[in-house]
């Protein structure tokens, strides 16, 4: 009782923020500005950043798939395609983004009874985007150290980087495993131990797939370069005239965060960081803002399509579901 009082109270929390962060937003810019900004875009532009915008959802899907098969997981493509389209709607409806993920897992270990595999390959999967979004950052900064000077930015980079290798180190590293192990004999850790140590071998076992690796990194390098790429058309369309290199390092950092658990999908908190950070380039807010809202739109966009999906393959899956008992029972008798 008192959990379930503990995450509706967390639920109504995050509203209460992304309420208030929204509000905070619009003090400081009109949506007026933003209307105006749209109707006056370069439409060409503003197609060309919404179709490279989309790239990121069909090549996230198929870096999934390839974990899925890595991991000897085999569903029928429609499933696959309709538990990511469920991850993607409730990565916006859920209080966090990360709750597009734990549907994703719960739906397609619901179908295949590859629980653990499943789950492994959705935190690979995220794990992946981090490190192609920590790449770019980094050589970004690197490359335009001249441009981007603020202490601010240089301590994010820095911290989002560290968050990796130590994510790193506790997946891939023996001897940082063995200590963890052993703060997770405690009595009281009861499922918690079982959960993290059976994960952590399904997760070791991509040790081995070193090309799939390669593979899946550099797709996740593509998807995070796509990002940027498709902000900085869309600066374009209203008339934002920066380096392309604020763009690579902003965006990854404005991912990053918009990643913690703070407000709905991250709105609120996505608007006024990319506020914050472009304006240390020089735009002015309400065409910083106007970037933001216009990719918020596109985001709307195929969350809504993923919701359609969803509800759409939510019948078949279901008897699939149904059929499968009966299935592996004729399989016994034969």
């Amino acid at each position: 009782m008192k959990k379930k009082i503990k995450r509706i109270l967390g639920i109504v929390l995050r509203i209460v923020i992304t309420v208030g962060l929204l509000w905070f937003l619009f003090k400081k810019i009109e949506l007026a500005d933003t209307i105006k900004d749209l109707r006056s875009a370069d439409k060409g532009l503003l197609l060309l950043s919404f179709l490279t915008y989309s790239g990121i959802y069909i090549l996230g899907f198929f870096r999934w798939n390839m974990l899925l098969k890595a991991a000897g997981i085999v569903a029928p493509l429609k499933k696959v395609v309709g538990s990511f389209a469920g991850g993607v709607f409730f990565s916006v409806v859920l209080p966090s983004t990360i709750g597009g993920d734990l549907v994703r897992s719960v739906d397609l270990a619901a179908h295949t009874k590859k629980g653990r595999e499943v789950v492994a390959t959705v935190l690979l999967d995220r794990l992946s985007g981090y490190i192609g979004l920590v790449i770019i950052a980094l050589t970004a900064m690197i490359m335009g150290r001249e441009f981007i000077t603020h202490k601010s930015v240089v301590i994010t980079v820095a911290i989002i980087i560290g968050i990796l290798i130590a994510v790193l180190l506790v997946l891939f590293n023996s001897f940082i495993y063995r200590k963890i192990s052993k703060f997770l004999d405690r009595p009281n850790a009861g499922k918690i131990r079982e959960t993290i140590r059976n994960l952590h071998k399904e997760i070791h076992f991509f040790k081995h797939k070193k090309m799939m690796i390669v593979k899946n990194l550099g797709l996740s390098f593509v998807i995070q370069m796509l990002i940027p790429i498709s902000f900085y058309l869309l600066g374009l369309a209203i008339d934002v005239r920066i380096s392309m290199l604020y763009y690579l390092v902003f965006l990854p950092i404005i991912g990053a965060i918009t990643l913690l658990p703070i407000s709905i999908g991250g709105f609120g908190v996505r608007e006024n960081i990319t506020i914050s950070f472009f304006g240390l380039a020089g735009v002015a807010a309400d065409k910083s803002g106007s970037m933001s809202l216009i990719n918020d739109f596109f985001i709307l966009i195929f969350v809504l399509a993923g919701g359609v999906i969803y509800v759409l393959t939510l019948r078949n899956r279901r008897i699939q579901r149904g059929q499968a008992p009966q299935l592996s029972s004729q399989v016994k008798k034969a």
